[in-house]
């Protein structure tokens, strides 16, 4: 049969499936030139938030280290918690990426003040380092104590005030332990100690007892925060908590979270905010540091 002879429902359903393939071709085009004629971004469409992670198997760059030159001076790490991308909570009209930043730097400018102790900064302005990055760097540095600080949120209770001072655990110490960690979350080397080479049992021990040291030592800084701080600060009614945090996760490195207030409550904020506030802070902590490490030197 000749094309003459073609069934017309055959061709009419033909035609059909022309059409609707260059009406799809219309549309995207169309589409396609809408997108880029209009400045979405500025009208509220931009769902794409890009930054840079650094490259696989890149080392970690370490901070200065400052104060005396003497290697056998204890060694503190100040890490300020979020930054960059990573703002942390918001209230009150601030960035908790912010506040914690200007608490660190206070405290480190009153600890090399105050001499005798050296002094890094896991970041000094607002860049972003995953969590494993900043307890990796206190462990890298050798340093003595590992001090995170941030900034807590108490959602639409803007009632709830005062710090709060967390140690590691494997099982948090309460529901709100458990949900601050939630929302904020085997080496080679321990205490010196090579693990390599060593059989599985002679490695577990070591490291659970460092670990458990470690523990001890942790609680120790936490409760002298809160003696220091003892009619300086405003602590919450519980003051102690543990919980799994990722940052805590250095099996040789005593180290605490410090939450110094509640960025959703407006005197927390402000105090936090506030330079009198801010060296209050760094006071307490500065001389719950020193504490610490006379009693590690036995003094």
């Amino acid at each position: 049969m000749g094309p003459a002879a073609l069934n017309p429902v055959a061709m009419s359903s033909r035609v059909q499936l022309w059409s609707d393939a260059l009406a799809l071709v219309v549309l995207v085009t169309g589409l396609y030139a809408l997108g880029a004629a209009l400045p979405l971004q500025r009208m509220g469409y931009g769902y794409a938030v890009r930054f840079e992670l650094p490259a696989a198997g890149r080392k970690i760059g370490l901070p200065k280290i400052e104060g005396p030159q003497d290697a056998s001076r204890p060694l503190v790490v100040i890490d300020a918690g979020h930054g960059g991308h990573d703002p942390g909570a918001s209230g009150m009209g601030y960035e908790e990426k912010a506040l914690t930043l200007g608490l660190a730097r206070t405290l480190r400018d009153r600890v090399l003040a105050g001499g005798g102790i050296r002094v890094a900064m896991t970041r000094e302005d607002d860049h972003f380092l995953a969590l494993a990055e900043r307890r990796d760097i206190a462990r890298a540095l050798g340093a003595g104590l590992f001090i995170s600080i941030h900034a807590d949120s108490a959602g639409d209770e803007s009632g709830i005030t005062g710090a709060t001072i967390y140690t590691l655990s494997a099982k948090a110490s309460d529901e709100t332990a458990a949900r601050m960690a939630a929302r904020e979350n085997r080496a080679d080397r321990i205490n010196g100690v090579e693990l390599e080479g060593q059989s599985d049992t002679v490695s577990a021990i070591l490291a659970d007892l460092s670990q458990r040291r470690v523990r001890e030592e942790s609680t120790e800084l936490a409760g002298l925060i809160i003696r220091e701080g003892k009619g300086l600060m405003a602590f919450h009614p519980t003051p102690r908590r543990s919980a799994a945090f990722v940052v805590l996760k250095s099996p040789d490195v005593p180290s605490v979270l410090f939450e110094a207030g509640y960025i959703t409550n407006p005197e927390d904020a402000q105090r936090l905010a506030s330079p009198e506030g801010r060296q209050r802070f760094a006071e307490v902590v500065d001389k719950a540091i020193r504490v610490y490490f006379a009693r590690q030197a036995g003094a």
